[in-house]
């Protein structure tokens, strides 16, 4: 049975926020909200919660996780950024956009894609996730929370909470979350390729 944690949207209760990062440091799989939708989050090396992200969302071996960074240093430990490329992201970050680029030795070979060895990676503009992540001091491996053949993710914790109960172990709930998943830019080629239209604005990568 899943945990559930009510985190004021503003002002993350740090007691609360402390329990949720010690749930992940002791193997949880959580759902909990970002700047664009809800997504399920674990540590970078818990095959567990790999395995039951694969499972809940039906995902196969292509699917690009996505690094969660806290800022800029703690992305450049697993991923390559040239200098322009660095400027393109530097220019929509925080942001609800996903960036794919060339990995580091430090991202566990289960998280590449296999053949281009690329990882997604993001910094979000939303307090809690920001708050989650400063206490936990290393990227968060998360996928949207967007449910096989449906359109649109679940918005509310509560929903969550109810379907999701059996198969993950918290919800942080800090208010309703929105709809669209990020924006997707790979720039692995070098060059920016919208792979997907999100939230985050399109146009300044076209």
């Amino acid at each position: 049975m899943a945990k559930y944690f009510d985190v004021h949207p503003r002002n993350p209760q740090q007691r609360t926020i402390g329990s949720v990062v010690e749930s992940i440091r002791s193997g949880a799989l959580v759902a909990y909200p970002t700047d664009s939708c809800f997504a399920l989050g674990c540590r970078l090396g818990n095959r567990d919660g790999i395995a039951r992200i694969r499972s809940i969302r039906n995902l196969d071996d292509r699917h690009h996780f996505t690094l969660v960074c806290q800022d800029f240093a703690q992305m450049g430990q697993f991923v390559r950024i040239d200098n322009d490329v660095f400027r393109s992201l530097k220019a929509a970050t925080p942001g609800s956009y996903t960036f794919i680029l060339p990995a580091t030795r430090e991202v566990p070979r289960q998280l590449l894609h296999p053949k281009k060895k690329t990882v997604g990676v993001r910094i979000p503009d939303h307090v809690v996730t920001q708050a989650l992540l400063a206490e936990l001091g290393e990227p968060l491996l998360s996928s949207t929370l967007l449910m096989p053949g449906e359109d649109e993710p679940m918005t509310q914790g509560w929903e969550i909470k109810e379907r999701l109960d059996h198969v993950i172990d918290a919800v942080v709930d800090s208010g309703d979350c929105g709809t669209e998943p990020t924006t997707v830019v790979d720039f692995s080629g070098g060059d920016a390729e919208i792979v997907r239209r999100g939230a985050g604005d399109p146009a300044r990568f076209e």
